[in-house]
């Protein structure tokens, strides 16, 4: 969602790493300096939170869905992975408090600590359909002031107010870099390195003075309270990120540039606390110009981290890290001209990571590649809106939010002109991790990769090869018409695909169109292969070609009046969850409103019954997929109203509800009001089902088959 229309990652043990996403792919994401450790995977004395995936929740926007909260004098204890010299940590606070947290190594508490706020979080756009208060975390970083080997212990103890540690960054600093020869710093021009004075005439000035040269900005803290503009043919470099800081929340805003532009191995630290769309608080605002560069730069607390217009023709933008924006990471706003985008890291941006926004004019023979994206927390990942011969490659994408999918490819043009999508859409070799999200303002779901027809057919060719899709709470793959209005989406094509875990479906498609699948794998689908139910109704059909090499998911979802909720797939490792409740139940036969499905809604005072008279009767439900159920726990209403009997049944299982087996022969159950009106039925060890039926043939408390509650679980 482009931030100007107002109008409009692997885990392994607790670490975030590159992935190779298909045999024959490059590895997927950013070749990075750091190793991220999970804070639920450490050792704690705090209390774990999540996994939710509730909008508005903490732990939604959490990296892996789980974070740990230590109230004041609680710890967690990482593990170092690597040689490290240096620590960022991404955290929480409540809104309105600000505190500590003591950092220990190797049991012994460091001098220094880490300054945690909320200053910069709960962040409110109220203008955006959809949205709720967003953007709980934030990060703080430290150099240690020592070198710690791998297997060594940090510990970040809460000092003073509650803090909620997601993820802790593990990194080798360099030394500070020499100043390049020739070099125009910006001290010599009165630049203050202790961050008190203004240093803005001084940068200007040594921008003046170095034209074909370089700007060097050395270690220190560096306060700019005004844009600059008319940047070019110039170098602008630091010691790097960690050294050389730059405090300001608009750096660049300039709307055209001879080009020749570099900015290199500096921090800019912003004081961006709320977003307005008005307010051009980006590190870039407009145009660098033809063959200009940004490599090795932090980028914090800004709007957006470069928002881009005008000529940047063949711009590079590598190598950077761009954290805690309330709008997107980057956007190529229109005119982008090859443009490379690659090896950046995103983590908590306010909209989309990376976009694409042809307002216009188009993007053209761009890219985003090899780039790791973690926690939006209210749009995509990456998003691709209109634009010519595009390409998304190789990128690692993990735990989206509201309003978003891992990918977007998208005709949706918020503002006029906009140039839709032509020529070649190139997506491949991408891993997404948790992605795809409940859009409140359609009320169903976004898959971790959407094709979206929003506002005008899709008659480019878009071609998706090597995706790896893991634990998606919803689908893998969307093809929808956003805006309602039936356009198609077509000319896809998806070809060596692995699906790992999603909620509901591998294709959800709700729109007119038609997409060839090869080579597509499958393995733990929630409710069915595929969801086809274009909308509005009778606006077309959906084809969905099948090139062979498919398997995991040849089964559709039979009632386009209602959603798949998610199942086995939803990736919610919960063990002890029921795993019959809310799941689609059936019965040989009811009597009056005592419906099958009374005994799958979390209510034990309503309840389901057979036709009377009427025995043998059966009641069925699906699990969503095959599980390895080892208990069932069958409930009467618990009023003492309801006197002690008991019922005669057999359990029997299906994995494809056709051919069912005896899983525990028939035998009598007690309910007793006295004793909560509930019996336990235990399955035999290796008990795999995805169908669960109970055959009742007797009740001597009633002529009929009765439960108010069936549940199912794993042990």
């Amino acid at each position: 969602m482009p931030a100007a229309a107002a109008v409009a990652v692997s885990l392994a043990a607790g670490m975030l790493s590159a992935t190779t996403a298909h045999a024959a792919m490059t590895a997927a994401g950013a070749d990075l300096p750091f190793t991220s450790v999970e804070a639920e995977s450490a050792t704690s004395t705090g209390t774990k939170i999540g996994p939710d995936y509730t909008q508005g929740t903490l732990a939604s926007e959490a990296s892996g869905r789980q974070a740990v909260r230590l109230s004041a004098g609680r710890r967690v204890e990482f593990t170092v992975p690597r040689a490290s010299n240096a620590v960022n940590v991404s955290y929480s606070v409540p809104d309105g408090q600000s505190g500590t947290l003591d950092v220990y190594v190797n049991g012994v508490k460091l001098a220094k600590t880490l300054t945690v706020t909320s200053k910069y979080s709960y962040v409110d756009t109220s203008w955006i359909a959809g949205a709720r208060t967003h953007h709980f975390f934030d990060n703080a970083r430290l150099l240690l002031g020592q070198n710690v080997q791998a297997g060594d212990k940090i510990a970040l103890q809460a000092a003073n107010v509650q803090v909620t540690v997601d993820v802790a960054d593990f990194e080798q600093v360099a030394a500070a870099a020499a100043r390049p020869g020739g070099s125009v710093s910006v001290t010599d021009k009165g630049a203050d390195p202790s961050g008190q004075g203004d240093s803005t005439q001084a940068f200007r000035d040594a921008i003046s003075a170095a034209q074909g040269g370089v700007v060097w900005i050395p270690p220190g803290d560096y306060k700019v309270t005004s844009s600059l503009s008319g940047v070019q043919n110039v170098t602008l470099q630091g010691a790097g990120s960690w050294y050389s800081v730059v405090h300001t929340s608009r750096f660049i805003d300039q709307t055209s540039s001879s080009g020749g532009v570099h900015l290199k191995d500096f921090a800019v630290i912003g004081e961006v606390i709320e977003r307005v769309d008005s307010n051009p608080d980006n590190f870039v605002n407009g145009s660098l110009g033809p063959g200009s560069s940004v490599s090795g730069m932090w980028l914090q607390h800004l709007k957006v981290g470069l928002w881009l217009t005008g000529n940047n023709d063949n711009l590079v933008v590598e190598n950077n890290r761009i954290l805690d924006t309330t709008a997107d990471g980057l956007n190529l706003n229109g005119n982008a001209r090859g443009v490379r985008v690659r090896n950046n890291f995103l983590r908590n941006n306010g909209d989309d990571a990376l976009a694409m926004w042809s307002l216009y004019a188009p993007d053209t023979n761009s890219s985003f590649e090899n780039n790791t994206i973690t926690q939006p927390n209210l749009a995509n990942g990456i998003a691709i809106y209109g634009g010519t011969d595009i390409a998304v490659n190789n990128n690692l994408v993990s735990d989206t939010n509201a309003l978003g999918s891992g990918i977007a490819i998208s005709n949706q043009k918020f503002l006029d002109p906009f140039s839709l999508l032509a020529g070649t859409i190139t997506v491949s070799g991408n891993t997404l991790v948790r992605t795809g999200a409940m859009n409140p303002n359609w009320n169903h779901p976004m898959g971790a990769l959407r094709v979206d027809s929003y506002d005008s057919a899709i008659e480019a060719t878009v071609d998706i090869t090597g995706t790896t899709i893991s634990d998606s709470p919803y689908s893998a793959f969307e093809f929808v018409s956003g805006g309602g209005r039936g356009y198609a989406t077509k000319n896809v094509t998806v070809d060596r695909a692995t699906v790992n875990k999603v909620g509901t479906v591998v294709v959800q498609a709700e729109s007119q169109g038609a997409a060839k699948f090869s080579n597509v794998q499958a393995a733990g689908v929630g409710a069915a292969g595929v969801y086809n139910c274009p909308y509005p109704t009778g606006s077309g059909t959906f084809t969905l070609t099948n090139a062979g090499g498919n398997s995991g998911w040849d089964t559709t979802w039979a009632d386009c009046s209602t959603w798949p909720q998610p199942g086995s797939g939803n990736p919610d490792p919960d063990p002890t969850r029921n795993l019959a409740k809310g799941r689609p139940a059936t019965a040989t036969g009811s009597q009056d409103v005592y419906t099958p499905g009374k005994a799958v809604d979390g209510d034990a005072n309503t309840y389901w019954e057979s036709t009377n008279n009427a025995f043998p009767q059966a009641w069925t439900v699906d699990l969503g997929s095959t599980l390895a159920a080892r208990r069932l726990v069958l409930k009467l209403p618990p009023a003492s109203a309801w006197g002690a009997r008991t019922q005669t049944l057999s359990v029997l299982g299906s994995t494809d509800g056709s051919a069912y087996s005896t899983v525990v022969a028939s035998k009598d159950y007690r309910f007793d009001p006295a004793t909560g009106n509930t019996a336990t039925v235990t399955l035999p060890g290796g008990t795999d089902l995805r169908y669960l039926r109970l055959n009742v043939t007797a009740n001597t408390g009633w002529p009929a088959a009765q439960f108010s509650e069936v549940e199912a679980y794993l042990s």
